[in-house]
C-alpha cells in the first residue's frame, strides 16, 4: 500500500518544468487547458490500472465483435490515444510522432472494418 501524503493518501502531481506547452496558442492552447483537469484526475485520483484495464477492455471487445458495436467500444481508445497523442505531439521526435500515427491508423482501420466499410 502506498504511503500517506499530505493530500490524504492521493499521489502527489508530478514533477516537470511545464504543463502547458510554451508559447502555444489557439487551438493546442485551448485543447490543453480544457484537459488540464481531466488529465489531473485521470493521472491522480483514479487507481493506475483502471484506465489501461478499461482501454484494453474496449479493444478487445473491438477486436472480439465482428459488428458496428465492435467498433463502438474502439472509438474511446482511439480519442484517448488521440488525446493523449496530440498533447504529447510537440516533444516527441519523428519515430515516435510515426509510432502514434501507425496505431490510429489501424485502430482506425479496425473501426472501418466493424462498420462495414471494408
Amino acid at each position: 500500500m502506498a504511503p500517506n501524503n499530505k493530500r490524504g493518501g492521493k499521489r502527489p502531481l508530478p514533477q516537470g518544468e511545464q504543463f502547458f506547452t510554451p508559447g502555444a496558442t489557439g487551438l493546442r492552447k485551448a485543447v490543453e487547458e480544457r484537459s488540464a483537469l481531466p488529465m489531473t484526475f485521470l493521472f491522480t485520483q483514479v487507481p493506475r490500472w483502471l484506465a489501461p484495464a478499461v482501454l484494453v477492455i474496449l479493444l478487445l471487445a473491438g477486436f472480439a465483435v465482428a459488428n458496428p458495436l465492435g467498433g463502438v467500444a474502439v472509438l474511446p481508445v482511439i480519442a484517448f490515444i488521440g488525446w493523449l497523442a496530440y498533447l504529447s505531439w510537440p516533444s516527441l521526435g519523428a519515430g515516435a510522432k510515426l509510432l502514434r500515427v501507425a496505431m490510429l491508423t489501424f485502430l482506425a482501420l479496425l473501426v472501418a472494418t466493424r462498420f462495414g466499410a471494408f
